[in-house]
C-alpha cells in the first residue's frame, strides 16, 4: 500500500482512501484531504516530520503519522 509519507518531494498524487478512525480521520478530512483529491508534496523536513503539501490551492503541513493514514495512487 502506498501512503502519503512515502511520496518524494515534487510529486503529485491522488488520494485513494483515508485509513484510521474517529477524530484523527475526521481531522485529516477537515484539512481537505479527501478521496479523489490531488496532493502535491512541496517539502519534507530534514527528519521527515512534518511534510508540507499543497491541497486544493493552499499549503498545509501534515505530521508523518497522519500522512501514513492516507493511501495514495500515482
Amino acid at each position: 500500500m502506498n501512503t502519503l509519507n512515502k511520496v518524494r518531494t515534487g510529486d503529485t498524487v491522488s488520494v485513494v482512501k483515508i485509513h484510521g478512525q474517529g477524530s484523527t480521520r475526521r481531522r485529516i478530512m477537515d484539512m481537505g484531504i479527501t478521496k479523489g483529491t490531488e496532493v502535491f508534496v512541496r517539502k519534507v523536513a530534514p527528519l521527515g516530520d512534518p511534510i508540507e503539501v499543497k491541497v486544493r490551492g493552499y499549503e498545509l503541513s501534515i505530521r508523518k503519522a497522519d500522512a501514513e493514514m492516507v493511501e495514495i495512487s500515482g
